[in-house]
């Protein structure tokens, strides 16, 4: 929450916020009237409804910027960058989905901590040493498919570390969020067949240093 110590308050540069361009007039469902109810009352001035909005997306926003930023600290200020600038400037969404809105900020929060922060981390993508933020297994969970989906995640973020940066977020954004092309170009500041190239070129560089694992990747009644 903006008021925990999970997300102190920093003095680093805002992060870009983008509007949400997606439809206002997009398939309604329960969770995106909630969010949109949540940030209305937190327009009016009410913290704690905001609040709510940090508890819900924030392991969603860490979850995806650790894929992009291969620094835990790296990621963590991004996200809380990407809260503070979502919090001053909630006048700037105009409909549609609150979730997209809070992915958008956070992805630019994240290019902008990596062009004035040049960090070496030691490991790569190190959430995956402390699974914390994600949800909890289900008890019944089958730990053959639990080791599995673990080794496969291993394997594939080692491969995206191994790609360029922009490679890497163009495929996080279109293969993992789901973002169109335009969207993808509209965010990084880059021509839509720059995007196009940046997916197609990543694609081949991770095909080419998952070459000997795909045995993981097969359906589990091919293994």
């Amino acid at each position: 929450m903006l008021d925990s110590a999970r997300l102190t308050i920093s003095t680093g540069r805002v992060a870009q916020v983008v509007e949400d361009a997606r439809p206002a007039d997009a398939v309604d469902d329960p969770i995106a009237r909630r969010d949109r109810a949540l940030l209305e009352q937190a327009r009016d001035g009410r913290l704690d409804a905001f609040n709510s909005l940090v508890e819900l997306y924030q392991d969603h926003l860490y979850g995806l910027v650790a894929r992009m930023v291969p620094d835990r600290d790296q990621a963590a200020d991004a996200v809380q960058e990407a809260f503070f600038s979502a919090y001053r400037n909630m006048g700037s969404f105009r409909g549609g989905s609150v979730r997209s809105w809070l992915s958008r900020i956070a992805i630019n929060a994240a290019m902008d901590q990596q062009r004035f922060k040049k960090r070496r981390p030691a490991q790569p993508y190190p959430e995956l040493e402390d699974e914390s933020w994600q949800p909890p297994a289900p008890e019944a969970a089958d730990p053959v498919h639990t080791a599995l989906q673990a080794e496969r995640t291993t394997v594939l973020n080692a491969a995206l570390a191994a790609i360029t940066q922009d490679q890497r977020h163009a495929i996080v954004l279109f293969d993992v969020e789901g973002y169109d092309y335009q969207e993808i170009a509209d965010m990084t500041g880059v021509s839509l067949g720059t995007v196009k190239s940046r997916i197609h070129r990543g694609r081949l560089a991770l095909r080419d240093r998952l070459e000997g694992h795909m045995s993981l990747f097969r359906g589990e009644g091919d293994r």
